[in-house]
């Protein structure tokens, strides 16, 4: 009886075999049995997506980093040289009255002096630094019709060294071209110091008939009149047309080289496109169509037929009392720019509409030859309303705004 109890002890125990149940599937355990198994649920198509998704995000948001950097930049710039720009104001102790505490005080230049004592302006331009204040140039007895510069040195319309008149400067400012504001020349406007007095008289007089100078508000009126396309251009015509000033001048210095025939195109297509809307002259047709308009026109165009201008060098064109233009030029070197002592005569235009025309490009219209000159000359005109009639020629006329 014990042994079968024993051999059944002594029997080896029976492994109960490996069975793997697969787990049962409810409506619960369907996140389970993905987690279970995640390289089988991998979907190369969406990873592909999700990454070319971020990398598109990236680079946007990097391109508008950059964008936001550079205008940020270029705003700050602007910003800085609109301030930079702005007048320097300090506090002062003169009276309000007085002109110096002005609210255009601190716009006006300071006339200052050379190694010689002679008056200069500063243009601001570091190839044609200073203009002269005052210049004194010939004048012209008789009509003259060579074009040729020996022929016109030697010309009998050329008075002597010594019957000269005096020029004081109104303003100037820079020629410039093309969109990026290549600089070509620094002009200048001069008017014969005994005419300056005419011409206060019939500026002031065209704001109030009554007055010998002109209160602030009377000067912005008179400023707006000047600086406005179509009025500025029709004041100017009359006061051209009836002679005032008398005797002006545009004084040319190229900033870099250039030639005779750059400048020629630049004056003809400016004085044809003022020439329709002249006002008429001792008979003259407005339209300036007729053959004596055509003829002058040839005549200023035989004048340019020459070579190169090298920078620095002074070119005048010369307006006198019956509106003859006359043009001279300084092709010697000289050890004083702003007072060249080789001047010649190489041509004259007998007829005013040529200069008249030529004039308009620079003081009034919608489109001039420099608007920083027109401003400045404006300004300049300013400060002779602002004193009484006769008294300027006599004191220091500021050039005013003259930015190049």
């Amino acid at each position: 009886m014990f042994r079968h109890t024993a051999l059944r002890l002594a029997r080896p125990a029976r492994t109960a075999p490996f069975v793997t149940h697969a787990p049962r599937r409810t409506l619960f355990s369907r996140r389970a049995a993905r987690s279970s198994r995640p390289v089988e649920n991998l979907n190369l198509q969406r990873l592909s997506q999700q990454s070319e998704e971020y990398h598109r995000n990236r680079r946007i948001f990097l391109w508008c980093g950059a964008i936001a950097g550079v205008v940020s930049f270029i705003y700050t710039a602007y910003k800085l040289k609109v301030e930079l720009s702005k007048p320097a104001k300090f506090d002062t102790n003169l009276a309000p009255s007085d002109p110096l505490a002005g609210a255009s005080a601190a716009d006006r230049k300071v006339v200052v002096y050379d190694e010689e004592g002679d008056e200069i302006v500063p243009t601001g331009n570091s190839t044609v630094p200073t203009f002269p204040r005052r210049i004194n140039l010939p004048s012209f007895t008789a009509p003259l019709s060579t074009t040729s510069t020996s022929e016109a040195a030697t010309s009998p319309g050329i008075t002597s060294p010594s019957d000269t008149t005096e020029y004081t400067l109104v303003g100037l400012g820079s020629r410039t071209v093309t969109f990026i504001n290549l600089q070509v020349y620094v002009v200048g406007f001069y008017v014969a110091t005994a005419d300056i007095a005419t011409l206060q008289n019939a500026l002031t007089k065209k704001v109030n008939h009554m007055a010998t100078t002109l209160v602030p508000n009377e000067r912005e009126q008179l400023r707006s009149a000047l600086l406005d396309p179509a009025e500025g251009e029709k004041t100017w015509d009359e006061l051209l047309a009836a002679g005032i000033p008398a005797r002006s001048a545009f004084r040319v210095v190229p900033v870099r080289d250039t030639d005779f025939h750059h400048l020629r195109d630049g004056f003809v297509r400016a004085i044809q496109g003022r020439a329709a809307a002249l006002s008429g002259k001792r008979g003259q047709p407005g339209a300036a169509e007729d053959e004596a308009f055509g003829e002058a026109m040839r005549q200023f165009r035989a004048v340019f037929n020459r070579g190169s201008v090298p920078k620095r060098r002074e070119m005048l064109l010369v307006r006198d009392e019956t509106g003859r233009l006359s043009i001279s030029y300084d092709a010697g070197a000289s050890k004083k720019e702003q007072r060249p002592a080789g001047r010649q005569l190489i041509g004259v235009v007998e007829d005013e509409r040529v200069s008249r025309a030529l004039w308009l490009n620079y003081l009034a219209g919608k489109k001039v030859a420099s608007e920083a000159a027109r401003k400045s000359i404006v300004e300049g005109l300013m400060e002779f309303v602002e004193r009484p009639v006769g008294t300027v020629a006599s004191q220091v006329v500021p050039v005013v705004n003259a930015k190049v």
